[in-house]
């Protein structure tokens, strides 16, 4: 089941990091438009009927390796922007299957060595008293976006929200394999958040029709203990008769 707080322990982080200044823009599609876009091994997991699409825009703080404390000057700090979805393994084991990943940090690149569809470009994330502006476009194509929120009071998660939001491990798949990776931090503290600005083409670069529905919208200051695990195949146990 989807929780709140962290499914399981990240005890040895292969990366550690703080997630900042974080946007979410969801969107509700049809399921089998997002089911178009995954490997065999996933399914979409649905909230009253319907996939979500999330643009989760932020920046990256602080990233080290595991023994490396947050307080060392002079750590990496960037902007990304993650387009992704929600699914479920064919076992039930809920996660996020990303559909796009923007980023202004090359060295992030490596992670495609396991399938996560990073793709660099030119982003920003700035303040201007009570609004939060986010830009970024694709150095190869045109995928592009603009965001302006101002965020709002701080809420108590619904269902719905915990559903979308809190989510506790990634799959992606490369050489013939899925594979998962699990993260732990801090329950995401929620605010509402207003819409000045929203243009964007990463859904339709995607493969995703254009979305038909106004967007939920929530904003965080973020989280600061992110421990990101190592990526590992995600293997199905055969069943009673071996298959």
């Amino acid at each position: 089941m989807v929780a709140y707080e962290a499914e399981q322990r990240v005890r040895v982080p292969a990366l550690r990091a703080g997630w900042l200044r974080q946007t979410f823009v969801h969107w509700a599609f049809p399921p089998d438009a997002v089911q178009a876009l995954l490997p065999e091994e996933l399914v979409v997991d649905e909230y009253e009927g319907s996939a979500w699409v999330g643009l989760t825009p932020f920046l990256m703080a602080d990233v080290r390796p595991p023994a490396v404390p947050a307080l060392v000057p002079g750590l990496p700090t960037f902007a990304e922007t993650n387009l992704r979805t929600y699914v479920r393994h064919r076992d039930g084991t809920d996660g996020l299957w990303f559909l796009s990943i923007e980023v202004a940090c090359p060295l992030m690149l490596v992670a495609r060595v396991v399938g996560a569809p990073y793709n660099p470009g030119t982003l920003s994330v700035s303040l201007n008293g009570d609004v939060v502006s986010y830009a970024g476009s694709r150095r190869v194509g045109e995928a592009s976006y603009r965001l302006v929120v101002r965020p709002g009071d701080p809420i108590t998660p619904t269902e719905r929200d915990v559903w979308l939001i809190s989510r506790w491990r990634a799959y992606t798949r490369r050489l013939g394999m899925l594979w998962e990776t699990p993260v732990e931090h801090e329950p995401w503290p929620l605010a509402y958040a207003a819409v000045d600005v929203l243009e964007e083409t990463l859904t339709s670069a995607a493969g995703l029709p254009a979305p038909t529905a106004e967007p939920l919208v929530h904003f965080s200051e973020g989280v600061r203990h992110v421990r990101l695990g190592a990526s590992r195949p995600r293997v199905t146990a055969p069943g009673p008769s071996g298959e």
